[in-house]
């Protein structure tokens, strides 16, 4: 038996940078509980996500989605970003809409957790919100058509 872990053992030794690939999405939002973040940062439908040692995250969609806070949020097939404990530095995949225009969240940051705020910098400016918004995963529909207010508005059309 020492002799199967063995190899195991040394794989862990010379590999210690390989991510940690999970496939349930209900274990990423434990996660992000975990490091001093709210679960609702990420939406319902995750498919799988790697986290390494490095505090790279890579959070797997199954396709680009529209979701709403207080303002309606983009999320990529792909979100990606540095979490260490209280934020979620360099993230990619993820805009907001501000004032009809969207911009590209680029860190999340819960500094005190006390004071009930969770930042966001969006590029041109910091945006603190109620982290009582992000309680719960929110769903996230498919890019197009999203509805909130009881009306039914054209959504964000991702342009490559």
């Amino acid at each position: 038996m020492a002799v199967l872990l063995l190899p195991l053992f040394f794989s862990i030794l010379i590999f210690p940078h390989l991510p940690t690939s999970l496939s349930s999405s209900s274990s990423v939002h434990e996660l992000l509980k975990a490091k001093g973040l709210p679960a609702g940062l990420l939406p319902k439908e995750v498919k799988s996500f790697t986290f390494d040692q490095n505090g790279n995250l890579q959070v797997f969609l199954d396709g680009p989605c529209l979701t709403k806070f207080e303002n309606r949020v983009f999320f990529e097939s792909v979100v990606r970003a540095n979490l260490s404990y209280g934020q979620l530095i360099g993230v990619q995949g993820l805009s907001q809409e501000e004032l009809f225009i969207w911009l590209p969240v680029k860190d999340i940051i819960v500094n005190d957790p006390t004071s009930g705020l969770i930042l966001f910098d969006i590029g041109v400016a910091y945006k603190q919100l109620s982290l009582s918004l992000f309680e719960d995963p929110p769903s996230c529909k498919p890019q197009g058509i999203i509805e909130y207010w009881g009306r039914k508005h054209k959504g964000y059309e991702v342009q490559r």
